[in-house]
């Protein structure tokens, strides 16, 4: 897999824009109504990292993150500070934040992931980045001991326990995490003069799945 685990400097990505882009097929019948379809089950992020430049020393660092990637060669890690916890963004993060499902007796391990609710209807969003050293897990209503009673890979999301749970029993965890992303351009146009006038690169930047 072409992806680096390492994350694009949290200070550079505060301030940029972004956030969920669907795809979705719409077609108007000869009546007026719409049949609308996707091919995607799941929404893709995408943002601009050039807002967050603040100074020629964001640029440096920018560009050489850029180079290290070899422009979209490699993905990277990245932190969506409008949505980067499993809870409450105000709230520290708690082992029962989301439900993972209940265990069978035979599963040992379980995807992390993140529902979004409103009204009747909901999304789970497999969360495949956790940020290691963050990851909470319980079954019921005990919090379970990391290292002890299950282990984390940070690098795909997955829980593993060293039982499975029982039958019935409800799994939950509590996370922060980052977007696996790549550089959606090879290249990054940047001048001096128009930074200092207020003018920022264009800095597109789009998940990947992995």
């Amino acid at each position: 897999m072409q992806f680096h685990d390492v994350r694009f400097p949290p200070s550079l990505s505060f301030g940029s824009v972004g956030g969920p882009q669907r795809h979705t097929d719409v077609v108007t019948l000869a009546n007026g109504y719409e049949e609308r379809n996707t091919p995607w089950a799941h929404s893709r992020r995408v943002y601009d990292a050039g807002l967050g430049m603040r100074s020629i020393e964001d640029i440096q660092a920018l560009i050489a993150f850029f180079e290290a990637r070899m422009g979209q060669m490699f993905g990277f890690r990245w932190k969506d500070w409008g949505d980067f916890k499993s809870g409450a963004a105000a709230l520290p993060v708690a082992y029962d934040d989301q439900s993972l499902g209940y265990g069978d007796g035979v599963s040992a391990s379980f995807q992390i992931s993140k529902t979004y609710r409103s009204g009747a209807h909901s999304y789970r969003r497999p969360i495949t980045k956790p940020v290691a050293g963050t990851v909470r897990v319980g079954v019921a209503q005990d919090e379970l001991q990391h290292g002890v009673e299950y282990e984390v890979d940070a690098t795909t999301g997955i829980v593993t326990f060293a039982h499975p749970p029982d039958p019935q029993m409800e799994i939950f965890a509590g996370f922060e995490f980052d977007v696996p992303v790549r550089f959606d351009t090879d290249r990054i146009l940047t001048s001096v003069e128009s930074f200092h006038a207020g003018q920022v690169p264009n800095v597109p930047v789009i998940e990947v799945r992995v």
